[in-house]
């Protein structure tokens, strides 16, 4: 084990551990109701880069911090931040529809909240998700295409960003397969829990998809290699 597994895994602890003791449990509870968009920005900005760099250690076997990362990690808090407002009005849209008789929902509290979580998550990830993750690519792109460099990103053209993308391999993998077998099943598990809690699920969802994709590239790639 090197040095970089023992202080990334201390970090996820150490975060994780905020939410077992109850005095710092009941601090991150009060500041998140207190301030909800600060606290997106953090909690995603953190975890979200620690699953970018768990991504990396997996496929290249050592840790690097990929080109730009400062830049990552304010974009990544930036759409933590936009997080807090989404999940909020897909979760109040939902519930209004079912209110509604617009969607159909199961017997029982127990039912209800199952049905009412499971089609939040899916209206998020069908309606929101896709330009999201478009979105998130692109700015990837501009970050590589400016090698990290403000002046560089500044001076990179949308044309230059969108031709390097692979939008066969978006479309048909990360929308078309991540989004109903990961995305859906995971934050219908999100949207069970108290709101104060549904953008941090989130940010150490990102994490586990992101060693997901990882092994999955590791496993395809000696027949890519061979191909």
């Amino acid at each position: 084990m090197r040095r970089g597994d023992i202080i990334w895994g201390t970090l996820l602890v150490g975060i994780s551990g905020l939410l077992v003791f109850p005095a710092t449990h009941a601090l991150f509870v009060d500041t998140t109701r207190a301030h909800p968009y600060l606290m997106g920005f953090l909690k995603v900005s953190i975890l979200a880069s620690m699953g970018e760099l768990l991504a990396r250690r997996i496929t290249r076997h050592n840790w690097d911090f990929p080109v730009g990362m400062p830049w990552r990690v304010v974009v990544w808090g930036g759409i933590g931040m936009s997080f807090v407002a989404v999940f909020e009005l897909f979760a109040s849209g939902t519930t209004a529809l079912i209110n509604k008789s617009l969607l159909p929902t199961l017997t029982g509290e127990t039912g209800n909240r199952l049905a009412q979580a499971f089609w939040t998550s899916t209206l998020m990830n069908i309606l929101f998700a896709p330009g999201f993750m478009a979105f998130h690519r692109l700015t990837d792109g501009f970050i590589e295409e400016g090698h990290g460099t403000w002046a560089g990103i500044r001076s990179a053209t949308l044309h230059a960003v969108m031709q390097k993308q692979d939008w066969s391999g978006f479309v048909g993998f990360v929308l078309l397969r991540t989004i109903p077998l990961f995305w859906i099943p995971a934050h219908t598990i999100t949207f069970l829990l108290a709101p104060e809690y549904r953008v941090l699920m989130a940010s150490y969802l990102s994490i586990a998809l992101g060693g997901i994709l990882a092994f999955a590239r590791l496993r395809t790639a000696p027949a890519q290699t061979s191909a």
